[in-house]
């Protein structure tokens, strides 16, 4: 599966992997920068000498003299994992995801390539992408605790049955992980990168979505536990 047709009120649920399965960062100032580069490369404007214009600047602060900021997608859910990341979607504009994905990954390349003395593109191939709302509402629900639960889950230090077992520490744990989108979902830190509305309206509020969240991770623990018995 590659890139599901889709429009500007479509939800596209987009993944990028590492090429081979081999990490997309390596460090804590690399998963920094990503999150910056899910800020300052959604605009219609682009500088490429960005990083050189914020440097002084307060994190998610623009420039002046840069134009008014035109989003080419609305961020509705992230998570950076070591060898790859998920992104959901809802293009601004036109062919707001393909280019937010091209900007997106080039700019991970180059900058892996020159820190690290590597060449050719860090990833597989081109990114893959579901049209998440013509599956419904139930598939979107799931969407997003796949992606701002399950997936920091597995982070979760012991693994993710360890994560599953102590769902309230590890669910805090997730709320304060950098590098996911569930901290600003649930309002325990504030950034200009994540869009809250579709999935506030489909759960009402942050307590229902943990409720929702814990039963989908009990289910994924006995789909685990079958497992180790067959």
């Amino acid at each position: 599966m590659r890139v599901e047709p889709h429009t500007v009120d479509s939800v596209v649920h987009a993944i990028k992997r590492g090429a081979r399965g081999l990490p997309i960062v390596r460090d804590n100032a690399d998963r920094v920068r990503f999150v910056r580069l899910l800020f300052y490369l959604n605009d219609e404007y682009r500088d490429e000498f960005w990083e050189r214009s914020v440097i002084t600047l307060r994190t998610f602060e623009r420039p002046s003299h840069w134009p008014e900021r035109r989003a080419l997608v609305h961020i509705l859910a992230w998570t950076l994992m070591p060898n790859h990341f998920h992104l959901v979607l809802r293009p601004a504009i036109e062919g707001g995801v393909s280019k937010f994905m091209q900007r997106v990954c080039g700019s991970m390349t180059t900058h892996f390539n020159a820190k690290y003395d590597e060449s050719g593109s860090i990833f597989q191939g081109s990114y893959r992408g579901r049209t998440a709302d013509i599956h419904g509402d139930e598939y979107l629900r799931h969407l997003a605790v796949y992606v701002m639960v399950k997936n920091p889950f597995e982070l979760f230090k012991g693994g993710i049955e360890m994560a599953i077992r102590n769902f309230d520490q590890a669910y805090a744990w997730a709320q304060a992980y950098r590098f996911c989108s569930l901290g600003e979902f649930t309002k325990k830190r504030e950034s200009p990168i994540l869009e809250r509305n579709i999935f506030v309206d489909l759960f009402g509020d942050s307590g229902q979505f943990k409720l929702f969240a814990r039963d989908c991770m009990r289910y994924k623990l006995e789909l685990l536990q079958q497992f180790v018995q067959v």
